[in-house]
């Protein structure tokens, strides 16, 4: 990985019937964003929300959300990439994709280099409860982790509640990942989307960069932005309020570690990856999978 800027772009969507025309005026949007961001920060890397094409609760079934998505590559894709390819930037963003029959959705994040290509796509391993298809939602879930080899180090990409499942973010940087990316659509609490980002990052000693939305879905569902970047220790060196904005940082693996801060007088040269008891992950690697629940009630 080499040093560079990156941005999170938080953005609203329109709060009206999803249509072929709402779509197009939200990648508009979102790209007008992306634009004013490359120019004002000159980051190399940019990171809009989850499911910024149409928002995160289309009111409508799966069947017809199909109808209205297209597939990765497709015509949906080919602004994006434009304008990564215009602006010469690595340009993430999340949407639901088409999946191969009417009614499987997927929700999606996907990477474009600055050539324009797309480089990467992962679909949603963890999608939240209310979105899921098997409990009467509309995204049916990827089965994937997804890293991308860039020419600014090696990326991987989670989106919104997967970031709180160390799991996945554990094994994206076991595969390599620098830097996870999180567009997201967050339906918790600012402090939640904190922790959780914060965590994710020290738990694997990588950058993350978390693009969280703002405004309110076609469904009248309200978001809270909160953007950001934190470092591998753990550091929030960027953060957005709730309006419509972005937030920059330098991303810099000379000092990705050196500048954590002891809270005593023992040196702290710890590596989480390095420093994994394997036996004992090996030795109760059918735990890890056993299906289990929370011991408390929930509504």
């Amino acid at each position: 990985m080499r040093a560079f800027n990156a941005a999170a772009v938080q953005v609203r969507p329109l709060a009206e019937p999803l249509t072929t025309q709402s779509i197009k005026a939200n990648v508009e949007h979102a790209l007008d964003y992306v634009e004013r961001c490359a120019g004002d920060t000159g980051a190399e890397l940019i990171v809009l929300p989850e499911s910024v094409t149409t928002g995160f609760t289309p009111a409508m079934p799966a069947e017809e959300l199909w109808d209205l998505v297209t597939d990765v590559p497709g015509g949906l894709a080919e602004p994006f990439q434009e304008t990564a390819r215009r602006l010469g930037v690595h340009l993430t963003w999340g949407t639901y994709e088409r999946g191969a029959e009417r009614g499987v959705v997927h929700n999606s994040a996907v990477l474009a280099g600055p050539d324009g290509e797309i480089a990467g796509v992962y679909r949603k391993t963890h999608p939240f409860c209310t979105e899921l298809a098997s409990r009467g939602g509309w995204v049916t879930p990827g089965d994937d982790v997804c890293v991308v080899d860039t020419a600014l180090g090696k990326i991987g990409m989670i989106i919104c509640f997967d970031g709180d499942y160390p799991e996945l973010s554990r094994i994206t940087a076991v595969r390599g990942a620098e830097v996870i990316l999180r567009p997201s659509a967050l339906l918790r609490s600012a402090d939640l989307w904190e922790l959780t980002n914060r965590a994710r990052a020290y738990d694997n000693h990588v950058f993350v960069v978390g693009a969280n939305a703002t405004g309110t879905d076609p469904a009248g569902v309200l978001y809270f932005g909160n953007s950001m970047i934190v470092t591998p220790i753990a550091e929030v060196v960027a953060r957005a309020a709730s309006h419509e904005c972005w937030v920059s940082a330098r991303l810099d693996p000379a000092t990705a570690l050196g500048s954590l801060t002891p809270g005593s007088s023992i040196g702290q040269g710890f590596d989480h990856l390095a420093d994994r008891n394997l036996e004992l992950i090996r030795r109760h690697v059918d735990e890890l999978t056993r299906p289990a629940a929370s011991p408390f009630p929930r509504d």
